[in-house]
């Protein structure tokens, strides 16, 4: 992880808000830094924070499925999803899958306000890092 950070910004649509304003508090420290981010929320913040972001599809349509492909490639080192637990949303199962990927490479991972407070805020934030990845080459070795 370089000092210039991967880094991928989600929110369901009732976080969008709660995003948009953390990204606005945090915009000088976030220009540094290589943004991406889902259709709808990429356009939220490209067009109300005046900020360059690269935007993949609307996370219903491919947006999340995209990110941790990325993720899985080596391509991003933080993901920021506000995501809405007390709603059902029909892509679920791609949001647990994005998410077990983070987890799976060790990506540093906020989800919610606090947690992406602490990332932005740390010392590691504005200087190389080198995560360690757990090796999972043995459970390719299995035999069923």
């Amino acid at each position: 992880m370089k000092i210039k950070k991967r880094i991928a910004l989600v929110a369901h649509d009732e976080r969008k808000k709660d995003l948009l304003e953390w990204v606005e508090f945090n915009v000088e420290k976030l220009s540094n830094h290589e943004l991406w981010a889902t259709g709808t929320t990429g356009g939220l913040i490209a067009e109300k924070c005046a900020i360059k972001v690269s935007r993949l599809k609307s996370g219903p349509l491919g947006g999340d499925q995209q990110l941790g492909a990325m993720i899985a490639n080596g391509e991003l080192d933080i993901l920021i999803f506000f995501w809405d637990s007390m709603a059902a949303h029909p892509h679920d199962v791609d949001v647990k899958a994005l998410l077990r990927m983070s987890v799976l490479y060790n990506v540093a991972t906020a989800c919610n306000r606090s947690s992406a407070d602490f990332i932005i805020s740390s010392s590691l934030f504005d200087q190389d890092y080198e995560p360690i990845l757990k090796d999972y080459s043995k459970y390719l070795q299995r035999e069923f």
